[in-house]
């Protein structure tokens, strides 16, 4: 004896085949891939560091896959890996268009001299990277940047009260602190009591300067108890004929 099937069981079968089989492509990638490939590539970025052409080669291999196939994730993991960039984001935009937003690493100082300091105190890595110029030198022993980081904005404040720029600042493995200032000179300051001896030696300087209005020192020691040394430039022999003979 034959049992007939029901007719509502039919149409919800034929229903749920309706929609399992469009998934069953997108998972597949085959759906994505034939009816709705990304076209469109949109870049937001400041491109300062980072190049149009460097950012669509870390791209393109995670698009073919269509619009609904890309995976966002590895996108971003492949523009973050970029010397240059911060952070990325990537979305998809109806019907073909993939959007990335890019955030550069704003350099702010070169540490140790073969890597730089970003905007959020961070060290990373760029070709050529001690050819980026107008950024102040800073080094220290390894796990101390924050520390230099630190001094270096303090002494800077300090030392801008008598006009003096500083371009670097260096802690070496004894604790002991220098500063390099512009047009060549350096700051000894030492272990002990750096902000009383900085604070000494600016209590000073306007006068101390004063006494050499068209040269500025090339040396200074605060290292001493009560006091401080300087050294300022060699003044220049004076060359000239004699017996009021002219030059040959």
């Amino acid at each position: 004896m034959s049992r007939r099937v029901p007719v509502r069981l039919i149409g919800w079968s034929i229903a749920v085949l309706l929609v399992a089989l469009p998934l069953v492509g997108l998972i597949n990638g085959w759906y994505a891939s034939s009816h709705w490939p990304i076209r469109k590539l949109t870049v937001h970025a400041p491109y300062t560091h980072v190049s149009a052409a460097r950012i669509r080669a870390a791209v393109v291999p995670y698009v073919g896959k269509g619009f609904f196939a890309t995976d966002l994730d590895a996108v971003q993991k492949s523009l973050d890996a970029l010397p240059w960039v911060a952070s990325a984001q990537a979305r998809k935009s109806w019907p073909d268009t993939l959007v990335v937003t890019i955030y550069e690493r704003v350099p702010q100082a070169h540490w140790d001299g073969d890597e730089l300091v970003d905007h959020r105190g961070q060290l990373f890595h760029v070709p050529d990277a001690a050819r980026v110029a107008g950024l102040p030198h800073l080094s220290g022993p390894k796990g101390r940047l924050d520390d230099v980081l630190a001094f270096y904005q303090h002494v800077r404040q300090q030392l801008a009260a008598v006009h003096l720029d500083v371009t670097g600042a260096h802690l070496d493995n004894r604790g002991g602190w220098s500063v390099d200032l512009a047009g060549g000179a350096h700051l000894m300051v030492g272990r002990t009591q750096p902000d009383a001896r900085l604070a000494r030696f600016i209590s000073v300087y306007p006068e101390l300067a004063g006494t050499h209005p068209r040269q500025a020192f090339v040396y200074a020691d605060l290292r001493y108890t009560n006091g401080f040394a300087v050294r300022w430039p060699t003044p220049p022999v004076a060359t000239g004929a004699s017996n009021g003979a002219s030059p040959s």
